[in-house]
């Protein structure tokens, strides 16, 4: 099968999406597909450029002129579609719906090449709140053309139990892991130690909810020990950027409420042995404790199942059915109340996974099976619940 996966933007080398696209796209290949990977970024002398596979298909040059053609010219990846006999585009969604992008979608279906679009979040519009005015006006065009949109493609793949969104059937998928990418946690921290280390790892906005471990970890100190023998110290190591805003709205208030500075530490973005050797004084996980905050009730977050692979165990409030289950895993109740660190301890307590048995409860979450599921569908006209 020739595919292009389509992506409306470039990549960083550091950046958790570049790298779940890219596992994405290693999952087809390991399925025997022929992927192209479209994406746009700058050239190094600067021009704006459509990519394929690192070559460029299309150079839009500079400046404000460039800008506009790079966003309203599709042209040049429907004449390699063409090219190239592509079967299937896949399109990760951007939330950049609009009349030339429907009329690029509008020929590929004429030409009989078909199409899907992955949105990651759905639904999305809520976490556009406390976003710049210039991000909220591109939510409201996308909002006026997106169920247009929509009606060109094949179907909708989600991570979400939507049976439809935009007017559009949908594919249910799980995000998915890359095992070779993730290493297993090996804790260096017994569990009957005198510390207990949390960790949190994400670009963090207010559905993270982080701040509700924070409060949990003030509430526990501001509480007389209890009756039981264990009363360790308790530490929250949180992984990744924190806008000054977050921290002013979130974080700050309550850490000086509780008088608990030494007991948060922020790492800033870590990757690779680094993050590993964060993760290995850590004995416990932190997932999203605040999708309700942006109106999401249901979700498989590619956090979850990385946590699951690495063999920690973890908490999170939102319904995820690959994991609502599951031995290994706390749920915390989806509203703003602290979360309770007594709890964590009790269940660590009586806590005798191994990570590599964690791991073994997703190998059917791998990228190469969960992205095959979206190829059998449009193709095989088969069903397929996540």
């Amino acid at each position: 099968m020739r595919i292009l996966f389509l992506v409306y933007h470039g990549f960083s080398e550091h950046s958790g999406i570049s790298k779940k696209i890219h596992y994405q796209v290693k999952g087809l290949r390991e399925n025997g597909h022929d992927v192209h990977l479209c994406y746009y970024d700058f050239s190094p002398e600067g021009h704006r450029c459509r990519y394929v596979n690192g070559q460029v298909i299309k150079d839009y040059g500079s400046g404000m002129v460039a800008a506009i053609r790079q966003r309203i010219g599709y042209d040049s990846v429907y004449d390699y579609c063409k090219k190239h006999q592509i079967e299937l585009v896949y399109a990760r969604c951007f939330q950049n719906a609009n009349p030339w992008l429907i009329r690029f979608f509008k020929r590929l279906h004429k030409a009989g090449i078909h199409a899907v679009t992955e949105i990651p979040t759905y639904p999305y519009d809520q976490e556009f709140r406390n976003f710049e005015w210039k991000m909220r006006m591109g939510l409201k065009l996308d909002q006026l053309f997106r169920n247009s949109l929509y009606r060109q493609m094949d179907a909708v793949v989600t991570f979400s139990d939507a049976k439809e969104i935009f007017g559009q059937r949908t594919i249910n998928i799980s995000n998915g892991v890359d095992f070779d990418s993730i290493p297993l946690h090996h804790s260096q921290q017994p569990t009957a130690s005198s510390q207990l280390h949390l960790i949190g790892v994400a670009e963090v906005h207010p559905w993270h909810a982080f701040d509700r471990v924070v409060a949990g970890i003030g509430e526990y100190y501001s509480q007389p020990p209890s009756s039981t023998p264990r009363h360790p110290d308790v530490y929250f190591h949180i992984v990744g950027g924190v806008h000054p805003h977050q921290m002013k709205e979130y974080f700050t208030p309550i850490i000086e409420k509780y008088q608990i500075q030494d007991k948060i530490i922020f790492h800033g973005t870590l990757f690779g042995d680094q993050l590993t050797e964060v993760f290995n004084m850590c004995q416990f996980a932190i997932g999203s404790l605040g999708r309700h905050r942006s109106g999401i009730t249901v979700i498989k977050t590619l956090k979850n199942r990385e946590y699951a692979t690495r063999g920690i165990p973890f908490i999170y409030s939102e319904q995820d059915s690959d994991f609502d289950q599951q031995p290994y895993v706390i749920k915390a109740p989806a509203n703003e109340s602290p979360i309770d660190i007594r709890r964590i301890l009790d269940f660590l307590d009586g806590f005798a996974m191994k990570p590599e048995d964690i791991r073994q409860t997703v190998e059917d979450l791998q990228w190469k099976i969960q992205m095959e599921k979206v190829v059998d569908v449009v193709f095989n006209h088969n069903t397929v619940e996540s």
